[in-house]
C-alpha cells in the first residue's frame, strides 16, 4: 500500500512538498538577496514607515469615514502608538526604523547616523508615507466617498482631508501650532534618548518598541488637541501630497492659514532642541569613562568611534578588504530609533 505522508515534515525524509517549497525559497533568496547595506536599510525603512502610516491613517479613516461609529479619538491614538511599535519591530535591527526625519536628524546630531544618509532616509520615509496614503484611500474608497457625499473636501462638516494630513483646530493660530510641534517633538526626543542611553535607565532589550509606543501615546493624549500631533514631517507631507494629486486640490496647502509648512519645520527644530537638552542636562555630566567601553555598551555619545574616518570603512571591513559606506556597521548592541526604534534603537516615530 502506498504510504501517505502527513507532511508535518521532518528533516529525515524528503517530502516533495517540503523540497519544492524549500527549493523555491532558496532560489528566490539567491536571486533577490541584496547585499548593499544602504539599499537594505532603505528597503527596511520603507517597509517600516509604510506599516506605521497605513495603521495610523487607517485609524483616522475608520473614525471619520464611519461617523465615529467604528472608532473614536482614543482608538486613533492607541492605534497610531501601536503602529510605532510595529514599525520598530519590522526594521529596528536593519535601518533603526527611524520612520521620522526629525528622529533621523537627531541621530545625525549625535553622530549615530552619517549626514550623507539623512536626505536618503527623508526621501524614503516620505515616499512610504505617500504610498501608504494611497493604500488607505483604496482600502476605504467606498466609505470615504459615501461620507463626503461624492465631493472630496478639505474643510466643512464632511471634510475627509484630515484622514491623511494634519490641520490645526479652528481656534489655534499658526504660531501656537508651531510651538506645539516644537515642544511635542522635543519631549519625544528627550525621552527616546534617555531610553537609548545605557548609562541611564535603559529598557530591557526587546521591549524598547513597547516603551516608545507608550511614550507616543502619552504625547498624543497630552498634546494632540491643537493640531493632531504630527511630530513627523514625512507623516504629514507625504499624505498631504497624495491628497493634492488625488482630488482634494490646492486647499490642502492653504487651509489653516497655510499650515502645511509647520509640520515640516517645527518637528526638526524640536528634535534639535530635545537632542541638545538631553546632552546638556544629562549626557555631558556622566563620570569620565573610556569611549570604547561606552560604544560597546551602546551609549549615545557624541563621537562615533566605530568608523574609520580616514577611509570611511569599519575596522572589520578594513581587515576583510571590503568597502562600505560611512556610517556602516550598525550601532553596537542595537537596532539602529518617534520615531519611534531601538535596542539602542533608533526610532523613529510617527
Amino acid at each position: 500500500m502506498r504510504h501517505i505522508h502527513s507532511c508535518h515534515c521532518c528533516r529525515c525524509c524528503r517530502c516533495p512538498v517540503s523540497t519544492m517549497g524549500t527549493s523555491f525559497l532558496t532560489r528566490a533568496r539567491s536571486l533577490l538577496r541584496i547585499r548593499n547595506q544602504l539599499v537594505r536599510e532603505c528597503l527596511a525603512e520603507l517597509l517600516a514607515t509604510f506599516v506605521l502610516m497605513i495603521i495610523t491613517l487607517g485609524t483616522a479613516a475608520q473614525r471619520i469615514a464611519f461617523f465615529e461609529t467604528k472608532g473614536n479619538l482614543i482608538t486613533a491614538y492607541v492605534g497610531s502608538a501601536i503602529a510605532v511599535m510595529a514599525g520598530i519591530y519590522v526594521a529596528g535591527g536593519i535601518s533603526g526604523a527611524h520612520m521620522n526625519p526629525a528622529f533621523s536628524l537627531a541621530m545625525c546630531l549625535t553622530e549615530q547616523l552619517p549626514w550623507w544618509k539623512f536626505p536618503i532616509f527623508v526621501v524614503v520615509q516620505t515616499l512610504a508615507s505617500f504610498i501608504s496614503a494611497g493604500a488607505v484611500y483604496i482600502l476605504y474608497y467606498d466609505a470615504i466617498w459615501h461620507y463626503s457625499n461624492g465631493t472630496l473636501t478639505v474643510s466643512g462638516p464632511r471634510e475627509t482631508a484630515s484622514i491623511f494630513a494634519t490641520y490645526p483646530a479652528d481656534n489655534v493660530s499658526v504660531a501656537n501650532g508651531f510651538l506645539d510641534q516644537v515642544i511635542g517633538t522635543g519631549v519625544l526626543l528627550v525621552v527616546v534618548l534617555g531610553l537609548m542611553d545605557s548609562r541611564n535607565k535603559p529598557v530591557p532589550k526587546g521591549l524598547e518598541p513597547v516603551v516608545v509606543a507608550l511614550l507616543v501615546l502619552s504625547i498624543e493624549c497630552s498634546m494632540g488637541a491643537n493640531c493632531g500631533c504630527p511630530l513627523n514631517p514625512a507623516r504629514d507631507i507625504g499624505p498631504r501630497l497624495f491628497t493634492y494629486v488625488a482630488g482634494w486640490g490646492p486647499e490642502v496647502f492653504s487651509r489653516g492659514n497655510g499650515w502645511w509648512w509647520v509640520p515640516l519645520v517645527a518637528p526638526p527644530l524640536g528634535a534639535t532642541m530635545g537632542t541638545y537638552l538631553y546632552q546638556l542636562f544629562v549626557a555631558f555630566h556622566y563620570p569620565e569613562e573610556d569611549s570604547d567601553i561606552l560604544a560597546e555598551q551602546g551609549s549615545i555619545v557624541l563621537v562615533n568611534t566605530s568608523i574609520d574616518k580616514d577611509i570611511a570603512i569599519s575596522p572589520k571591513e578594513k581587515d576583510a578588504g571590503e568597502t562600505a559606506p560611512a556610517g556602516y556597521p550598525p550601532l553596537p548592541d542595537a537596532s539602529s530609533t518617534v520615531s519611534p526604534t531601538v535596542p539602542v534603537t533608533t526610532l523613529k516615530q510617527s
